[in-house]
């Protein structure tokens, strides 16, 4: 141990290497591999179609263009897709974590019968890809009449296991003194979880909040399928209603259209990504 400090203190350039190439230089890669189809979506989204089809490829345009823009909203109904987005988001995230909450506060502050079965069925939900239930809920959701509704887009994804889980294994670390002098105090199940739990947890509950947001938002799979009308149509959906129309002739259109569904959840997650590094290390302490 002695003879491994005293080369280290003594080669000070090979650990500034060592941990250059162990440390950044992967950190750098993959934030280049991240940001860098976002920065050239929104680089085509402000170029003419001559630009974006030039050979050589011509990095920048010279000069911003908004027509692609412009040309979005003028050709579709870009509101209308942006509002089913919003209604749909925020009622099916807030229902969800509603729900994640309640049934994390009752998988451990409340004693009933097959509590940890009850616990086994959700990390099951965990493995089990949503795909495999497309079919039954489309089956479900026709029968009910609801195709086309934001009924028919919300009900079948407000289950949430992850959510569940993750405000759990939080509760779970949460000091029982606090709970039992709630109890003392007067407190029903109901006062103690939105005036003494819910503020202690507050991180986690923003994070699951975050999580869920960003998920309903970006939702494809579903409203694809039980969607066929354009008035109900989000925003993913609408970009595929958009691509059809144009093919692959005005990509400049498309990745204008791409960066009006991406950028507003993504300001919204790089303004309040903070809380979410702090929820998931809140919850984490406890298995």
């Amino acid at each position: 141990m002695r003879r491994s400090a005293e080369s280290s203190a003594s080669n000070p350039a090979g650990e500034q290497v060592k941990r250059l190439l162990t440390g950044y230089l992967p950190l750098v890669l993959a934030v280049v591999v991240m940001i860098a189809p976002l920065l050239w979506m929104l680089i085509s989204s402000v170029k003419t179609r001559p630009e974006i089809f030039t050979v050589p490829l011509q990095w920048l345009p010279e000069r911003p263009y908004g027509g692609n823009y412009a040309e979005v909203v003028d050709r579709y109904p870009f509101g209308r897709f942006f509002l089913n987005s919003v209604v749909v988001t925020a009622v099916g995230a807030g229902i969800k974590v509603l729900l994640a909450m309640f049934t994390a506060y009752a998988l451990v502050f409340i004693r009933f019968p097959a509590k940890k079965l009850v616990f086994i069925v959700i990390i099951v939900a965990l493995m089990v890809p949503p795909q495999v239930v497309v079919v039954p809920n489309y089956t479900l959701i026709a029968d009910l009449g609801w195709q086309n509704t934001y009924l028919g887009i919300i009900v079948p994804g407000l289950g949430t296991a992850f959510g569940t889980f993750l405000l759990r294994q939080q509760f779970l670390t949460l000091p029982h003194a606090i709970i039992d002098a709630a109890t003392l105090d007067g407190a029903g199940h109901w006062r103690r979880l939105w005036r003494v739990i819910a503020p202690i947890s507050a991180p986690t509950i923003a994070t699951v909040a975050l999580v869920t947001i960003v998920s309903e938002w970006n939702e494809y799979l579903w409203p694809l399928i039980i969607v066929d009308r354009p008035e109900m149509m989000t925003l993913p959906v609408a970009l595929t209603l958009m691509q059809n129309a144009d093919g692959t002739n005005n990509w400049g259109v498309l990745m204008a259209g791409t960066a009006m569904v991406v950028l507003p959840v993504l300001i919204i997650f790089t303004l309040l990504q903070r809380h979410i590094v702090a929820g998931l290390t809140q919850g984490a302490t406890t298995g």
